[in-house]
């Protein structure tokens, strides 16, 4: 399964693209029921519900077949590559469970934006450092049929708006945090379990608050370009540098 043109330039434009139906309902309830026995097992420690959010609930489940088979044997390695390049891509060994538990704000918070990988007291990544990938796959495993149920939530085009600030200013200018652009309304996604999401690094994306009667699970992949270490800054400043699959795209838009 490839993303065709009319999906690449949707992608080249949105910096997304939502799939629907790529993982099957058999391989949903797999990873559904790793992660419900964790929880029914370990419990949730309330002290850990702000790391967990920040990085992975159920932590000792990220690298389990039911969970990294959900990229590594389905559809969704074949469609990133087809963006990314076959063989350019990084293995997987681990994925983010992302569960987001309701709330009763009323009304609803709005999302906040941001990009990965920059440092925060809860998420891992030391201060001082931006921990930047190539693309962001997401899976849902829960429905999300209405707003504030959890939905990611994405500003569309940011992407590109972001390539330009930090082609003016240099990608530590992340440290000092969000560049201060003008920003696109926000849209919640929505989606059915078994669907995927694939996110340009550098779109800014939140989560929206969840008052609907249900957690929602997702699990989040993060995939780096096997060159992406040595040439992480250039790719900030040139987004398009590590997808083979985009350059046609890419050379029609310029």
């Amino acid at each position: 399964m490839k993303l065709n043109t009319l999906q690449r330039r949707e992608f080249y434009e949105q910096g997304f693209i939502h799939i629907p139906g790529v993982v099957p309902r058999i391989m949903v309830n797999d990873a559904l029921r790793a992660i419900n026995t964790s929880l029914g097992d370990q419990g949730i420690d309330p002290a850990q519900i702000t790391k967990y959010r920040s990085q992975s609930f159920a932590p000792e489940v990220q690298t389990q077949e039911p969970i990294v088979n959900l990229y590594n044997k389905t559809p969704a390695a074949e469609l990133a590559e087809s963006l990314i390049g076959a063989n350019d891509i990084k293995p997987i060994k681990s994925g983010q469970i992302a569960l987001r538990f309701p709330g009763a704000q009323d009304p609803p918070r709005e999302s906040a934006p941001h990009l990965d990988g920059m440092y925060s007291p809860h998420n891992g990544v030391p201060k001082g450092r931006i921990l930047s990938f190539t693309l962001l796959l997401g899976v849902m495993l829960s429905d999300v049929t209405e707003p504030f149920a959890g939905n990611l939530t994405v500003w569309p085009g940011t992407h590109l708006l972001y390539e330009k600030h930090f082609r003016e200013h240099g990608p530590e200018a992340l440290l000092e945090g969000m560049p201060p652009v003008n920003l696109p309304p926000p849209k919640q996604l929505m989606g059915k379990a078994g669907d995927i999401v694939l996110c340009h690094y550098q779109l800014a994306h939140g989560v929206a608050a969840n008052i609907a009667p249900h957690p929602r699970y997702a699990i989040y992949f993060r995939l780096f370009h096997t060159n992406h270490d040595v040439q992480w800054k250039e790719a900030m400043k040139d987004i398009w540098m590590e997808w083979a699959g985009m350059q046609d795209i890419v050379a029609a838009a310029s």
